[in-house]
């Protein structure tokens, strides 16, 4: 049984009277520990693929199983639930509380997780997760005394808090340079490769999908292809992500 199994999947907006087909029956299956690209132009239809397929939204028709249980027909609330313990969001902007610390922006997450950590346990795992991207020394700086690639490594920690075993990342080095997109990129391959997270990225980039196992390119809302795994998956470890520098200064 595949992780993500998608069948027919289609996607209409109603704007006004005149109904917009943004994506017109995608099939396609992702395996457990894969790291996959989901990469077209602007208008593609890829960030709305992403969406169903992290649950933010639903499709107008067609099948949606995630580890067999069919998700197009849960509930907004069940929908949440699942979002909450099964995927972690990593976003262009970031979308980090600006007047909040770096440690209490990535504990947010547990508040709401089956849990229920202690305020303190909740901490000392965001500190830990911290750490482990190699911001062990910014805990308490706001997102505003911090680099873009820092901010998006607080980003990471926080869409790992809960251990989920889905990343996505939509356009993640976006709003980066050349080599601190690298840095980012190395972290999802570190998570890919020893934990077995298994990772979709959106992308209109062919060197960030490059990164990436397989390579799914998305043209008007249909599947054009999707190359072959390019290395071999690794079984998920127990550690996380080592603890790095980016050198990068606030």
């Amino acid at each position: 049984m595949q992780l993500i199994d998608l069948h027919n999947i289609c996607k209409t907006y109603q704007m006004g009277h005149v109904a917009v087909s943004v994506l017109k029956g995608i099939s396609f299956e992702v395996g457990s520990g894969e790291f996959v690209a989901l990469m077209g132009v602007s208008g593609s239809g890829k960030s709305t693929l992403m969406n169903i397929l992290g649950c933010l939204d639903v499709p107008t028709s067609g099948e949606y199983r995630l580890q067999g249980l069919e998700i197009s027909g849960l509930s907004a609330d069940q929908r949440a639930l699942l979002r909450n313990r099964e995927f972690g969001f990593v976003f262009q902007n970031f979308n980090l509380l600006p007047r909040t610390s770096a440690l209490d922006n990535v504990a947010m997450p547990l508040a709401y997780a089956r849990d229920h950590l202690s305020d303190r346990d909740a901490r000392r795992r965001a500190a830990d997760m911290l750490h482990r991207v190699g911001l062990g020394d910014r805990l308490d700086h706001v997102p505003s005394q911090l680099s873009g690639g820092q901010q998006q490594r607080v980003a990471i920690a926080r869409a790992l808090i809960n251990r989920p075993p889905v990343l996505f990342a939509d356009e993640p080095t976006g709003n980066l340079d050349s080599r601190t997109s690298e840095e980012i990129l190395k972290i999802f391959q570190h998570l890919n490769d020893e934990e077995g997270v298994t990772i979709i990225v959106v992308t209109h980039d062919a060197n960030v999908a490059g990164h990436a196992r397989r390579i799914i390119r998305i043209h008007d809302g249909l599947i054009q292809d999707g190359a072959a795994l390019l290395r071999p998956v690794k079984p998920r470890q127990e550690h996380l992500v080592p603890e790095t520098r980016s050198g990068e200064k606030p």
